[in-house]
Formats: C-alpha cells, structure tokens, sequence
C-alpha cells in the first residue's frame, strides 16, 4: 500500500512539474544567453543551472563572473540571494513526516525553488516521492534551457528574450491563485505581499538592496505576523 501511494506521489509530481519545467525551460534560455555574455561554455552553463537552480541566483552568479571579481565575492552574493530557500526548507521540513532518512530531505532541500516549494508545501500530505517526480522533469528542462540558451548567444531579439523571462511569473500566479480564492488569510497575505514588495522596489534604501535581501525580509515579516495573528491549528 505504500508503495503504491508513493508511486502515485511521483507520477503526481512529474504531472506537476511538466508546466514548470516548460516555464523554467523558456526561463534558463535568457539565463544562458547571459552566461554567453560571461563567456561560459553551454557545458559549464549546463552544470551551473543543474547545481544552482536559481534564476536570481545564476543572474548575480554570472553578472559577478562577468564583472571579473574575487571567488570570495561570487560566494557571498550567491549566498545572499539564494538564503531565502533557507527558509522554504525550513517551511518544507515541517512537512515531511517523522522519521524520513536524512538523504531524503538532503535532496529535497537541494531542489528547493520557489515554484517546485510551492507546489510541495499546498499539498496536505507530503512525501519526498512527490517531489523527486517534479525534479524529474524540472531540473533537466531548467539546465538544458541554459545550455541551449548559451549556444543562442545574443541572436534572439531583445522582444523575444524579454516574452520568456515573463513566462515564469505567469506559471507562480497559477500556482497561487486557485489556493488563494478559498482562504480569506492567505488571500490577506498574497495581497500584502505584493503591496510590499512594490513598497520595497520603491523606498529609499530599501530598494538598493539586492531583490534576494528584499524577499528574505519580506518572507520572515509577513510570515512571522501571519503565524502570530492566525496560526494554523495543529492536526490530530
């Protein structure tokens, strides 16, 4: 019975991560056509993306590359962007049940993004399978896209790069929205979340920051007040 469930959980998750992978695929293509400006290989863009798996990420990763600046320096910038996945881990953790061998949640943390946590954390019973059948499809597509985005190079039209970057976004709304039609408290949250985040894109300072910094304060503000003012109930 439990592997049937767990088989079940994986088919579910590959059904899941074929849209974000196609996302992720149109993505990494714009990502690598900045790795080409940086002057890696397709190889050398394939295993970043395959390592990294983070858009904003790879975006500081290869800016920093291409700026010529110290590996000290690439390792900070990397970290901060990436800390929020810290904190989705953190989020995800909670959900996997007692018990689960540390390998499982090793790789579960490793393909942390916020698309594939999002459709991990929705789901009412969690396990690792599910989330192996997303990576399935998601991380191949999201490295071959830099890959193939690297052998474009700047031969696309700035229109074009432009349209897959929005792709993306579009995909996160689709994840968000229907969740959010049918709670009254996350439907407070996701709306103070974006009046926030514009806030912060625009205030002094604040917006100076890098976008990773800014979505690490953001995440741990609206989360730490949602938990305080309506926290969720433990299961029987």
């Amino acid at each position: 019975m439990s592997e049937s469930k767990e088989r079940s959980d994986f088919v579910e998750g590959i059904i899941a991560g074929v849209p974000i992978g196609l996302g992720y695929f149109a993505v990494s293509f714009s990502l690598g056509i900045v790795a080409k400006n940086a002057n890696l290989t397709a190889v050398e863009g394939f295993f970043t993306s395959f390592f990294c798996l983070a858009s904003a990420g790879e975006k500081a990763l290869f800016d920093a590359i291409a700026s010529s600046v110290s590996y000290l320096e690439v390792a900070i910038i990397t970290f901060v962007v990436n800390a929020r996945y810290l904190l989705m881990s953190c989020a995800l953790s909670q959900k996997i049940e007692e018990g689960t061998p540390f390998f499982h949640r090793f790789i579960i943390g490793f393909g942390v993004t916020d698309e594939l946590f999002a459709i991990a954390v929705s789901r009412k019973k969690y396990r690792p399978s599910f989330s192996y059948g997303a990576f399935l499809v998601a991380v191949p597509l999201w490295s071959l896209g830099t890959f193939f985005g690297v052998l474009a190079g700047n031969h696309l039209p700035a229109r074009i790069v432009s349209a897959l970057s929005v792709a993306l976004y579009g995909m996160f709304l689709a994840i968000v929205i229907p969740p959010m039609r049918k709670n009254l408290v996350m439907k407070i949250i996701v709306i103070a979340s974006f009046a926030s985040s514009f806030a912060f894109s625009v205030l002094p300072y604040i917006k100076t920051l890098s976008s990773g910094t800014r979505t690490i304060i953001l995440t741990v503000a609206i989360s730490a007040i949602a938990a305080i003012a309506k926290p969720v109930e433990d299961e029987k």
